[in-house]
């Protein structure tokens, strides 16, 4: 019999009632304008804790018995989940001891630290979230606590599930897309179990970022499979390993997937608050930004993505557009040989560079007597088609040059 049902869902529902907001499912005019359909987000980020994991949080935790709350609680999460946690723990009375990498955001970990409001006690360990879990388990194991899983738990999963219930029921018509982002897999296993029993017209996409894609490469191989090199960067839905139920439960669903690079992601975050006023973090935008994969697919319909979460952390907002100008071709990185004799810079900047074109890093150091010195160089366009024409001239004044590509580890290690 399947752990997660229509039923699990609905008794989770009514559990809940009181506790999470019912967030609102907004119709975006800037995205359905650019796509010619009809987008609605379902606003998660609206929840006391800018995420929804605390529907599934509270739907395990209040059901636990008295002998277990005077256990305690142990849990992993690279942030949203974390608070979660703390915040039913303080609201329940409940002591949790929360595991987070090292790499979580400032933000996410002080959140926590506010929500538990003295109930939690947050101990970084690991450099992402599979290395947190494995400490967590143990420590759970030791103490002899209630670990809540932030994802492959049957109660977590079911208590995820009432964000669908909400959509349906807030929705006059027929949803013909639905996109949930993916990270351990319990958000779209829940809402994807409920509208199969109640909605099973409305087409599932599951989205993940390309650089962390763990139930794609899961569905590709028919099972289980732990990624040994992926980005934390998209960090509410960076995991090594999906859980087993939510993998069994895609299998079952058979969801389409859509997988987006990190930069478009990063762009998509920008143009939610520039135009629709929308703080995003980077998982929670993960849905909107497949919409540009899927618009032959989608004009004239109805879809709805789920914005999962709003816990940006504003310290990150200038790697992020930084990631969105190279992805969008605005930026680019060359290192050049540069003349050592006097006016080499003054010939670049006046017959290299367009006159749209900025230098928005330099950095060279004279380190030999040698002909010539290589520079790091940094220039952000106006538009896209100006990257041509820019190396042209690079050729044509005889500047030597290599660009540094967006999956460079000399990239990486400069930027």
């Amino acid at each position: 019999m399947d752990a997660v049902t229509l039923e699990s869902i609905t008794e989770a529902s009514k559990r809940l009632t009181g506790f999470v907001t019912a967030t609102p499912l907004e119709h975006n005019r800037f995205l359905s304008d650019r796509y010619g359909a009809n987008i609605f987000l379902k606003r998660e980020d609206l929840q006391p804790i800018g995420s929804y994991k605390l529907r599934g949080a509270f739907n395990l935790m209040s059901g636990l018995s008295e002998e277990d709350k005077s256990r305690g609680t142990a849990t992993a999460s690279a942030g949203n989940h974390s608070q979660a946690v703390a915040y039913v723990a303080d609201q329940m009375g409940i002591e949790a001891t929360i595991f987070m990498p090292r790499t979580t955001p400032t933000q996410k970990v002080q959140n926590t630290e506010r929500f538990g409001n003295g109930k939690v006690r947050i101990i970084l360990e690991g450099d992402d979230f599979d290395e947190a879990y494995k400490a967590a388990l143990a420590h759970a194991e030791k103490e002899n606590k209630v670990f809540v899983h932030p994802f492959n738990d049957p109660l977590v999963i079911s208590g995820q599930g009432t964000v669908g219930k909400e959509v349906l029921e807030q929705f006059e018509g027929n949803i013909n897309y639905l996109l949930v982002p993916i990270g351990g897999g319990g958000l779209i296993s829940g809402i994807g179990t409920y509208f199969f029993h109640t909605s099973p017209q409305t087409e599932l996409i599951g989205v993940e970022p390309t650089e962390a894609a763990a139930m794609y490469h899961s569905l590709q191989a028919g099972q289980l499979v732990t990624l040994d090199d992926f980005s934390h960067f998209v960090d509410g839905a960076a995991v090594r390993r999906v859980g087993n139920i939510t993998f069994n439960i895609a299998q079952k669903l058979g969801y389409k997937m859509v997988l987006v690079p990190e930069g478009e992601v990063c762009t998509t975050v920008i143009e939610l608050y520039n135009k629709s006023r929308i703080v995003a973090e980077l998982a929670g935008a993960l849905p909107v930004a497949a919409l540009s994969y899927l618009q032959n697919e989608i004009k004239g319909k109805n879809v709805v993505c789920i914005l999962s979460g709003g816990n940006n952390d504003f310290d990150r907002l200038s790697e992020i557009r930084e990631r969105s100008l190279i992805h969008k071709g605005l930026k680019h990185y060359f290192i050049i040989e540069f003349p050592q004799r006097p006016g080499a810079l003054k010939q670049f900047s006046e017959q290299a560079l367009g006159p749209t074109d900025d230098i928005t890093r330099f950095e060279y150091t004279k380190k030999t007597a040698a002909e010539s010195g290589p520079a790091l160089v940094g220039i952000q366009l106006r538009r896209r088609e100006d990257y041509e024409p820019l190396v042209s001239r690079f050729r044509d004044v005889g500047f030597k040059f290599e660009e540094l590509r967006d999956n460079s580890t000399f990239l990486r290690y400069f930027i």
